[in-house]
């Protein structure tokens, strides 16, 4: 079976992060969507919301599990998952060179699990969870903000939690 897990804090899920599952579901058997938790940063939304939004907008897909890991390296998580490939998704250049060099590390760690690197569309590829943060807020935000998040985060958004 071919397993994969695709990380980061979807604080909060953007149509570039659904993009990548989208993808990830077609090409693995398993595929496991990681919420990372590090307590030294600080999140917009709670863990809890955070699967609660994924599980909302990604349970059409029967081979995908949304789970929740902290404190330790993805490569790690990946391990104990049984997980033979990471995701990543890679949208501009100084992404490339950080996951460039994370992919090194991680096959120093554990050789026989490979990163699989995908690049979203130009439409979506520039569009970030902190990037759809800041634009909440000012007059007609929500015309913006609504191209760029899935349903259940923009009701989210709107009600302010």
């Amino acid at each position: 079976m071919r397993r994969a897990v695709y990380a980061g804090s979807f604080d909060p899920v953007t149509k570039g992060h659904l993009w990548m599952i989208e993808h990830g579901v077609k090409l693995f058997d398993e595929m496991i969507v990681a919420i990372g938790e590090n307590p030294d940063k600080r999140y917009t939304f709670s863990v809890e919301d955070r699967v609660a939004m994924l599980r909302e907008t990604t349970n059409q897909w029967p081979n995908l599990r949304v789970e929740t890991f902290e404190n330790r390296f993805l490569v790690d998580y990946a391990r104990e998952q049984g997980a033979q490939f990471i995701l990543r998704g890679i949208r501009e250049a100084a992404d490339y060179e950080f996951e460039r060099k994370m992919r090194y590390v991680n096959a120093d760690l554990a050789p026989h699990i490979d990163t699989i690197f995908l690049m979203p569309p130009r439409e979506i590829a520039e569009i970030s969870s902190t990037m759809v943060k800041g634009l909440v807020g000012p007059t007609g935000w929500e015309n913006v903000v609504k191209q760029y998040v899935p349903d259940p985060v923009f009701l989210r958004l709107l009600s302010g939690r």
